[in-house]
């Protein structure tokens, strides 16, 4: 695995978007005198961590939905783990190692694969990328209604920054 250096390198220089260099900002660290040296990860737009999550209050609540699922739902412990990892990513929380995990998966398919991966965080790293061309960040509009709420706000970062307007915008003027 490569050190975060080199992963924040490739993701801030290599691979962001020219129009949100010196913006956009990733951030992921490892606590290692913590249990497990668990840490946490963050994306930061202008100085701000626009999304963030830690190892913490991620296993807090997968633990308890797993358990919920297992109580209500009836499931095996495997099951109900599987079923609330899902639905506490797209509650947007994760811990350093999805992050980490998403840029391996991001950093080694197409841009287009990326778009379409079930991870958000794949997915974020793709909205930002600057193989991503105007065009195709404009048309992808009816797709991000469905975005995870968490996910939507970089999209409209990307389509603010390279001054691209909203079709809806357009048609309410």
């Amino acid at each position: 695995m490569p050190t975060w250096s080199g992963t924040r390198k490739k993701l801030e220089e290599d691979y962001l978007c020219p129009a949100l260099r010196g913006r956009v900002r990733y951030f992921a660290t490892t606590y290692r005198e913590s249990h497990d040296q668990e840490g946490r990860a963050a994306i930061l737009v202008d100085g701000v961590e626009v999304l963030k999550s830690d190892y913490f209050t991620y296993s807090r609540v997968l633990w308890q939905r797993a358990r919920d699922y297992r109580d209500e739902q009836g499931l095996n412990w495997r099951e109900a783990y599987r079923k609330a990892d899902k639905t506490v990513l797209e509650d947007g929380l994760f811990d350093q190692r999805d992050f980490y995990m998403a840029f391996q998966t991001f950093d080694n398919q197409s841009v287009e694969a990326s778009l379409a991966d079930e991870h958000p965080i794949v997915r974020i790293f793709a909205l930002l990328d600057r193989r991503l061309g105007k065009r195709r960040l404009a048309a992808l509009e009816e797709t991000m209604e469905q975005e995870l709420d968490w996910v939507r706000p970089f999209y409209l970062l990307r389509m603010e920054a390279e001054g691209l307007k909203l079709q809806k915008e357009k048609e309410v003027c």
